[in-house]
C-alpha cells in the first residue's frame, strides 16, 4: 500500500501543473493547496472525511525556486 503511495506522488512530482502547489494525496484521491493556510484546511476537511486514512503530503516547487 505504501509503495503504491509513493509511486503515485512520484508520478505527480513530475507534472508541471502541480509546481508551486501543495499536493495531498489520501484514499487514492489527489488534493491541491496555493498556501499552507489553504493545504491546513484541506486538511482538516480530510480528516473528517477519512479519518481512518493517513494522507502523504509534499510541496512541489517551481522550476526556479532555490531549497536551501
Amino acid at each position: 500500500m505504501r509503495a503504491d503511495k509513493n509511486r503515485m506522488m512520484i508520478k505527480l512530482m513530475g507534472n508541471s501543473k502541480y509546481k508551486g502547489k501543495h499536493l495531498i494525496l489520501v484514499a487514492g484521491k489527489i488534493f491541491t493547496a496555493r498556501t499552507g493556510l489553504q493545504a491546513n484546511k484541506v486538511l482538516d476537511r480530510i480528516e473528517k472525511k477519512y479519518p481512518k486514512e493517513t494522507p502523504v503530503i509534499t510541496y512541489i516547487p517551481k522550476a526556479d525556486t532555490l531549497v536551501l
